[in-house]
């Protein structure tokens, strides 16, 4: 009798063991599947951008800075590591969007009938869109960042991971810039 409750035990254990690594792979999983929703979200502003330059063009040949910041934005996203969550490469492609953003701004200033123009308008609802986009998919991907960080740091999960999966926490998205303005900082 003690013998098969100690086989049950063990078999309970095991049992147990794989449960939490089958988690520990899910949530890995739903971590690179959100990694990826970013960077797709990103991606599709590089159709938007490929619209939006020869339009800046038309109406600006010494907007130069400007249309540097579309090709700069537009190469970096195109870069954009879709294997491993490279958060400080997203931070700078969310850095460069802002700066692309208040060139344009500063372009409509210049030109106002670019203001008025169909194309132009909807280009820039279409950016927004996309920035609206970006922005929900990074709060998605920090979500599931800390269900694995928080899955794979927990007892008992930490001791199966460390003996089968040895997977790394991973970094959150943080925007520094927007983080510099704020008078209130967590003590943690």
């Amino acid at each position: 009798m003690g013998l098969l409750i100690c086989f049950l035990l063990i078999l309970a254990a095991i049992f147990g063991c794989i449960v939490i690594r089958n988690n520990i792979v899910r949530h890995h999983n739903a971590t690179i599947r959100a990694w990826s929703d970013v960077a797709s979200y990103e991606r599709q502003k590089i159709k938007i951008l490929d619209g939006l330059q020869p339009l800046v063009e038309q109406y600006s040949s010494f907007e130069k800075g400007t249309l540097e910041k579309v090709t700069e934005l537009r190469q970096n996203i195109l870069n954009l590591n879709l294997q491993n969550a490279d958060v400080s490469q997203l931070q700078r492609i969310e850095s460069l969007n802002q700066e692309l953003m208040r060139s344009l701004n500063v372009v409509v200033e210049n030109y106002p009938e670019l203001k008025a123009n169909e194309i132009y308008l909807k280009m820039m609802n279409e950016i927004e869109e996309q920035n609206e986009n970006v922005g929900a998919a990074i709060t998605i991907f920090n979500r599931n960042v800390e269900l694995f960080n928080n899955h794979i740091q927990v007892f008992p999960n930490n001791i199966v991971n460390t003996m089968t999966l040895g997977k790394k926490p991973v970094r959150p998205f943080r925007d520094n810039a927007v983080t510099q303005n704020f008078d209130y900082r967590p003590n943690f």
